[in-house]
């Protein structure tokens, strides 16, 4: 019998997921290589475990990512909920672009549809705020959407509290997906203050700090295949520093007899039954500690001496290159 995992609510839409969920970004080659094979794995055991939320989107391998769901779902579609995202658009030598224009919503999310062989997509993300196109036409088109019956449930990712409340006048929208973690707390618990007025979920991506907080990566030799080698926080001296703090949490977990990873989900979730975790993963064993993780019991006490010890402001280094950091919180 597949084991009842918690649930929480996705705003005020009426999808209920399961308060630890799977981002499915490093299943097409972000952070290394990973088979469509293992892909397919990876999914259908978080499925078996209980997990009924996945996060795609159609930049993921410029639509592999939202392929391989097709697969992964086939016979169990009614088990999930489905996210997937639009809005960031391949341009030449590397550098993404962004696109919210509403003729591009329609056409974004048909192709997505397509690749997915779904009628409906539950959750639908602008990926990235599009500074050029008032955010009230992008979530106008989004919200025909859900008139044509082709999504039930929006989102936005990296957007501030103002542009939320924007946004949110034009539609309800269920979730805000933010990098949160104890590496990275600024703009998101500036961002909570907002959400929480408003009655939106806080969907927490990265919420292992790229695998930092998981004490897995002990030198930078681990990263040098994967886009992680040009972000700040993996640059030699900010490294340095970040394994540092990360060894506190290893002590810890040590004592609370699991990993460093399952601790630090356990706070996140422990900081609200608003926040929904979705940690990636290429490997069946990490979906399965993190699933793990519920089962970690944190007194008081303890959340507030994780906070204390990974506080505000704490990790060295910028959470994404300069280029990308132009693209979040806007």
């Amino acid at each position: 019998m597949k084991t009842l995992l918690p649930t929480r609510a996705l705003g005020t839409c009426g999808i209920n997921v399961t308060s630890i969920g799977l981002g499915l970004m490093s299943l097409s080659g972000i952070y290394g290589e990973s088979s469509d094979e293992n892909g397919v794995a990876v999914i259908r055991r978080a499925i078996d475990l209980g997990v009924n939320f996945l996060d795609s989107s159609d930049m993921y391998g410029w639509g592999h990512n939202e392929t391989l769901l097709k697969t992964a779902l086939k016979g169990v579609r009614n088990q999930v909920v489905l996210a997937s995202k639009f809005g960031q658009t391949k341009g030449e030598g590397g550098v993404n672009g962004v696109n919210g224009r509403p003729e591009y919503v329609k056409s974004a999310c048909d192709a997505s549809l397509k690749r997915l062989a779904e009628d409906v997509i539950d959750l639908y993300y602008i990926h990235r705020v599009d500074p050029n196109v008032p955010i009230e036409d992008t979530i106008g088109a989004m919200a025909d959407l859900i008139k044509q019956g082709k999504v039930r449930a929006l989102g936005i990712c990296e957007a501030s509290p103002e542009t939320i409340r924007r946004a949110h006048k034009v539609h309800p929208i269920a979730a805000i997906q933010t990098e949160y973690s104890l590496l990275y707390r600024e703009q998101a618990e500036e961002t909570l203050k907002t959400t929480r007025e408003l009655g939106i979920s806080f969907v927490a991506y990265s919420p292992l700090g790229r695998s930092l907080l998981t004490g897995a990566v002990q030198s930078l030799e681990e990263v040098r295949n994967d886009r992680r080698k040009d972000h700040p926080r993996f640059q030699v001296e900010n490294f340095a520093k970040n394994r540092e703090l990360v060894k506190s949490i290893e002590i810890m977990a040590k004592n609370k007899n699991c990993t460093p990873g399952q601790l630090a989900l356990a706070w996140l979730l422990m900081q609200g039954d608003d926040i929904i975790a979705i940690p990636g993963t290429k490997q069946i064993k990490r979906v399965e500690e993190n699933v793990g993780a519920l089962k970690v019991n944190l007194t008081s006490e303890e959340v507030q001496a994780l906070s204390t010890l990974f506080p505000v402001g704490a990790a060295a280094g910028t959470r994404y290159p300069a280029g990308a950091m132009k693209g979040v919180f806007i």
